[in-house]
């Protein structure tokens, strides 16, 4: 026979238990922070002709080294809440095709164009006159 005691402490740490499984908040949105110390690349396809899809790799201050689909650079992201300001520094030319050229010089003008930004697990946008999608590498 179980003594009314043993049964009480019995059920109380059950019901302890039940209660801080059905509160469980989920996983903590620390990951739902801008990415600085992450790199990521756009979600983009490929350019005909080329292997590279333009990334972007955020220091922890904030400092950003760009290799985009010809050129490469360095600039400085700005954060303060969800507002986001972007300033390029200057790009390194590497003999690119027009077409390309224009590509990247387009992609750092809508990065410098983004107001705002949002992170939805693994995708990171910036929002402005044009949103630019891009994927963290987890890898």
């Amino acid at each position: 026979m179980i003594s009314m005691p043993r049964f009480s402490t019995r059920a109380a740490a059950l019901a302890l238990v039940l209660a801080a499984a059905a509160f469980d908040p989920g996983p903590a949105r620390a990951d739902e922070g801008f990415p600085f110390g992450l790199e990521m690349t756009l979600d983009a396809a490929r350019q005909p002709g080329s292997k590279r899809i333009p990334s972007l790799d955020i220091g922890d201050a904030g400092e950003v080294i760009l290799e985009l689909w010809c050129k490469s650079g360095t600039g400085q992201f700005s954060v303060a809440g969800n507002t986001v300001i972007f300033v390029s520094g200057p790009l390194q030319d590497r003999s690119c095709p027009p077409g390309r050229a224009q590509a990247d010089d387009e992609l750092v003008a809508a990065l410098s164009e983004a107001a705002t930004w949002r992170r939805q697990g693994d995708v990171v946008s910036f929002v402005g006159p044009r949103t630019l999608r891009f994927r963290l590498n987890t890898n």
